[in-house]
C-alpha cells in the first residue's frame, strides 16, 4: 500500500486498527442510525448534546449517531466471566470542536465490557498511550480517580450542589472561586487547603502519590499504586501522568478516568475511563472501561497541503495510440508517482511536471 495516497486520517486509522487487533480487540460495526430517545436519555454522557434527528417511515424518531459507546452498551449482553473487547472506527455526526457546526466526524476507540479488573484498566490506558504515540510522539496522557475525588469532597460537604461546583472549579484550577464556594458552605480553611492540594496534585506519578498520602481524607491509594507499577512497564511511562484536577460526570463514570493531549492541539484528543454507572443506568450488570479518539481535531496536525495535485500531467491527443498512454501512466504509477492523463491542461489542476506525448510522438 502506497501511504502517500492515504489521507492523514486514514493513515492514523490504519495504524490504530493494527494496534487494537494485536491485543485481541475485534472490529465492531453499526448502523448510521439509532433511536433518538437513546441519546436524549444520556445526553450528558456525550461530547455534545446536539443531535441530528428525523422521523423514520414508521413514525419513530431516529438520529444520525453522535456517539458509538452507547450503541455498543445497548447491543451487548452480560455473560459471567467473559469480556467483550471491541474496537471501532465509525462516522459520527455532531458539532465539531473546530468549526462549531454539524460535521461528519471519524471517531475511533475501543471498549472492554464484562468481568473487568485492574489488568483491563491497565491494558486500556496503555493502549490509549500507544494510540497517541502512533499519531505523535510528543503527547501526555493524564489519569485521575473519581473515587478519590469523591471521597475527599464528600468528607468536607455532602451537599450535591457543593460537589458539582467544587468539581467544576477543581477542573478549571480556579482557586479563587473555590475559596468563595467553601466560605459559602461554611467549610474551614483546612478544607479549602485540601481541595487546593488536589488541584496541584498533577505530574509524575510517584510524586503525586506521595502528595496524596499526606491528605488524610484520600484514604487508601493501593489501587493507584498498583496501576502506577503496571504503567512503569510501558515505554511511554513518563508521558502517563496523574492529574487530580481531571474530573468527569459522576452520573456516568467511576474509578479511573483519563484524557490524552497531543502537542500542537489545545483540546484533548482522547477521553476515556471506567463507566460502570453508565452500564447500570442502561440496566447492564457488567463493568466497562474504554476510550474514544476524536479524529476531527487531527486537521490541526495534518501535513500542509502540497502545492500540486499530481506529480505528472500526461498530455496526449488523437495521434497518440492509447497503448502508449497506458504504458506511460502505468510506468509512472509503478514508480510511486501520481499522474493524470489529459488532452489539455485543466485550469485548476496543479502538477509538478508535464510529459507531453504529443511532442514525443
Amino acid at each position: 500500500m502506497n501511504e502517500q495516497l492515504l489521507k492523514y486520517e486514514e493513515k492514523v486509522l490504519f495504524n490504530l486498527r493494527d494496534l487494537y487487533r494485536k491485543h485481541g480487540y475485534l472490529p465492531y460495526q453499526m448502523s448510521k442510525f439509532e433511536e433518538y430517545e437513546l441519546y436524549i436519555r444520556n445526553k450528558e454522557f456525550m461530547v455534545s448534546d446536539r443531535v441530528i434527528a428525523f422521523n423514520d417511515t414508521n413514525g419513530k424518531m431516529m438520529a444520525l449517531k453522535p456517539d458509538v459507546t452507547l450503541s455498543i452498551i445497548k447491543s451487548g449482553e452480560d455473560v459471567a466471566g467473559v469480556k467483550q473487547k471491541v474496537y471501532y472506527n465509525e462516522n459520527v455526526y455532531r458539532v465539531s470542536q473546530s468549526t462549531h457546526r454539524f460535521k461528519e466526524i471519524m471517531q475511533a476507540g475501543l471498549e472492554c465490557i464484562g468481568d473487568t479488573d485492574l489488568y483491563d484498566i491497565f491494558e486500556v490506558i496503555s493502549l490509549a498511550a500507544q494510540s497517541l504515540a502512533s499519531i505523535r510522539e510528543n503527547f501526555v496522557l493524564t489519569v485521575s480517580h473519581l473515587g478519590i475525588l469523591n471521597t475527599v469532597v464528600d468528607s468536607l460537604c455532602e451537599d450535591g450542589r457543593f460537589k458539582k461546583q467544587a468539581f467544576d472549579f477543581i477542573s478549571e484550577k480556579n482557586e479563587h472561586d473555590l475559596k468563595r464556594l467553601c466560605e459559602e458552605f461554611g467549610i474551614e480553611e483546612n478544607g479549602y487547603s485540601t481541595l487546593c492540594r488536589l488541584i496541584h496534585a498533577y505530574g509524575e506519578r510517584s510524586s503525586v502519590l506521595e502528595s496524596l498520602k499526606t491528605i488524610p481524607a484520600v484514604g487508601n491509594t493501593e489501587e493507584l499504586e498498583q496501576l502506577s507499577a503496571l504503567l512503569d512497564t510501558s515505554p511511554y511511562s513518563k508521558q502517563i501522568q496523574f492529574d487530580f484536577s481531571l474530573v468527569s460526570d459522576n452520573n456516568y463514570y467511576n474509578g479511573f478516568i483519563f484524557k490524552g493531549f497531543l502537542y500542537g492541539i489545545a483540546n484533548d484528543i482522547l477521553s476515556g475511563g471506567q463507566y460502570d454507572k453508565m452500564m447500570e443506568k442502561m440496566h447492564r450488570r457488567s463493568h466497562a472501561v474504554g476510550f474514544a479518539l476524536y479524529l476531527d481535531t487531527l486537521e490541526q496536525l495534518a501535513p500542509t497541503k502540497q502545492g500540486y495535485d499530481v506529480d505528472f500531467l500526461v498530455l496526449y491527443d488523437a495521434t497518440v495510440p492509447c497503448a502508449v498512454v497506458a504504458e506511460k501512466t502505468a510506468d509512472l504509477i509503478a514508480k510511486g508517482f501520481t499522474c493524470s492523463a489529459q488532452k489539455g491542461k485543466p485550469d485548476k489542476l496543479r502538477c509538478k511536471e508535464i510529459i507531453d506525448l504529443r511532442k514525443e510522438g
